[in-house]
């Protein structure tokens, strides 16, 4: 069964194609070539501005969070899953190049018969720890509150969503319509520890974490903890893997419960320095998120992306593919497999790309070009583990 089967009978798509096909007719923006929708200026009314306002979340990692706390009493696994929220909403916005002049809500979703208040409290204090570390690295953002709610009749454990909101000059638009053939990708580690991390990340990000969660973990969370999982999905898909949360994860000062918990890193003060050293040459920067390594087929027209120099796979995805016997070909569209965030640039300025992130403490490549594709659709080809493989938008 493809990884991709796994993921909708567990009533999740990596694809989304129903979403896509919904929102199809809606109103792409000011920048319909960018990575986020850009929109007019909707607080100043000033036509050399823009507005942004993103919403996104952890998604299922909390439950994972929930399995952790119950397992080991570990209750700072939830400030982790704040900075999970927080950061897909940030990381998409600098994208486009929003670093400044953020205000951010969230919104809890509980069952208060299984979440106490102490785990809310975590959440709180871990958007605050992520707002002030942001603060010393130059990225201003305010809270301005949210709302908690106990849905114990739609939610089993725990979900963590942010909505970001924030003003830009037109000026400073990434727009990712702009790259074009000849154009380099560089990519920047999702795994290691950055300047501004604490601990080693494992690069698991968030997404992925419903495949992630039970194509790892054994059958015996299943009966001790059913509110985990959807009762709906299979038996059989429920805790199929060989792992406990305190495994040691070869290769990783983590067990294997915090390799799977690693909080989200933010690549926003690493955009920050790209954007004052390259300025418009910085041709589009790629969240590789939903998607995977696949993120850049929706991004440019006619393009044909080559990856040949992508990371040899950290060791959370390294196990993840080995205990799994996960093809290459059905990672790539799940996981970021390494590298959460690219550059897409001329050749002339990669290398000081490349250092810039190292000196930040990101290991940093040149991962692949960008050539003509021959028609107005995008190509992919990855070269990797000795595979060719072929993807098309």
């Amino acid at each position: 069964m493809s990884e991709s089967d796994l993921y909708l009978r567990r009533g999740v798509s990596s694809a989304k194609t129903e979403v896509h096909q919904a929102i199809a007719g809606m109103d792409k923006g000011l920048y319909p070539g960018a990575f986020a929708q850009v929109l007019p200026d909707l607080i100043g009314g000033d036509r050399d501005f823009c507005f942004m306002m993103h919403a996104d979340g952890a998604g299922t990692k909390s439950s994972l969070a929930y399995l952790y706390w119950k397992e080991t009493g570990d209750l700072s696994v939830f400030r982790g899953i704040a900075q999970d929220s927080l950061v897909m909403n940030l990381d998409d916005l600098a994208c486009v190049g929003a670093l400044d002049g953020f205000v951010l809500s969230n919104t809890i979703g509980r069952n208060k018969l299984l979440v106490p208040g102490e785990v809310i409290k975590e959440v709180i204090l871990g958007y605050q720890e992520q707002v002030e570390l942001l603060a010393q690295e130059g990225i201003g953002m305010v809270m301005a509150g949210g709302e908690t709610a106990d849905l114990g009749d739609l939610v089993r454990t725990l979900v963590v969503d942010s909505t970001l909101a924030v003003r830009l000059k037109r000026s400073q638009v990434i727009d990712l319509s702009r790259v074009r053939p000849g154009d380099v990708i560089v990519s920047f580690a999702s795994f290691g520890q950055a300047r501004w991390e604490r601990t080693y990340n494992s690069g698991i990000g968030s997404n992925g974490l419903t495949a992630a969660r039970h194509d790892s973990l054994d059958k015996s969370y299943a009966d001790r903890y059913p509110e985990t999982y959807a009762p709906e999905v299979p038996r059989n898909l429920v805790y199929i893997g060989p792992g406990k949360l305190t495994d040691p994860l070869e290769g990783t000062p983590l067990n294997l419960g915090q390799a799977l918990l690693s909080p989200t890193r933010t690549y926003a003060p690493l955009i920050k320095k790209l954007v004052a050293a390259f300025g418009g040459e910085l041709h589009g920067l790629i969240h590789c998120s939903g998607g995977g390594q696949t993120k850049c087929l929706k991004f440019g027209q006619g393009i044909h992306y080559h990856k040949d120099q992508l990371f040899d796979l950290p060791p959370v995805f390294a196990w993840i593919q080995k205990h799994n016997r996960y093809s290459l070909k059905q990672m790539l569209p799940v996981y970021n497999l390494g590298a959460r965030m690219e550059a897409i640039l001329p050749g002339s300025l990669a290398q000081e790309a490349v250092e810039l992130s190292r000196s930040l403490g990101i290991e940093a490549r040149i991962s692949g070009r960008l050539e003509a594709s021959g028609s107005k659709g995008n190509r992919l080809t990855v070269k990797h583990q000795g595979e060719e493989l072929h993807f098309e938008a």
